[in-house]
């Protein structure tokens, strides 16, 4: 079985890990700090870092498309530097390529989430080149699976569907 490696940004990350470590062809997935300035970067100290998902997956089970057209219903792209009541820098929305394919994959996604129509406005999500990853705290690993009824602010919006098509 190969593997592949996919990091997202989208608002807190204890929803994104939630929702996403549930999609068959997820292996792993981990939180932490990604995108910003800070060496070995903590939840008290992170600087300009998101807090992101680091996921593994198999690509013969799940495509990284089908990754990205996920991670957009369950977070609103269209909000800068928010998701819900979070608000700030750490909140935002990007998609941190690790090769030049997933980098034309996401703005493949971007083009065809923004024509659709179906969001509330234009994606401004960021496309940057991976960087450092420092993962969380074990606290905030695994987080709404030993604190089911804890904070999240992502939920799968049934109308944030792209159509499908031969992609």
């Amino acid at each position: 079985m190969s593997s592949e490696r996919a990091v997202l940004a989208g608002g807190c990350f204890w929803g994104m890990q939630d929702l996403i470590r549930k999609l068959p062809g997820v292996l792993k997935t981990r939180v932490g700090y990604t995108g910003g300035d800070v060496p070995n970067a903590t939840y008290r100290s992170h600087g300009t870092h998101a807090e992101g998902i680091e996921i593994v997956f198999d690509p013969a089970q799940i495509s990284y498309r089908q990754l990205l057209e996920f991670f957009f219903q369950i977070h609103d792209p269209t909000t800068k530097n928010r998701q819900g009541n979070d608000r700030g820098l750490a909140y935002r929305s990007a998609i941190y390529w690790v090769s030049e394919a997933q980098r034309d994959e996401a703005l493949r996604t971007i083009a065809d989430v923004n024509a659709s129509g179906l969001w509330p406005g234009p994606v401004v999500t960021e496309v940057e080149p991976v960087g450092d990853f420092w993962e969380a705290e074990p606290e905030h690993q695994d987080y709404l699976e030993r604190i089911p009824n804890g904070y999240t602010c992502h939920f799968p919006r049934a109308g944030w569907v792209l159509p499908r098509s031969d992609r």
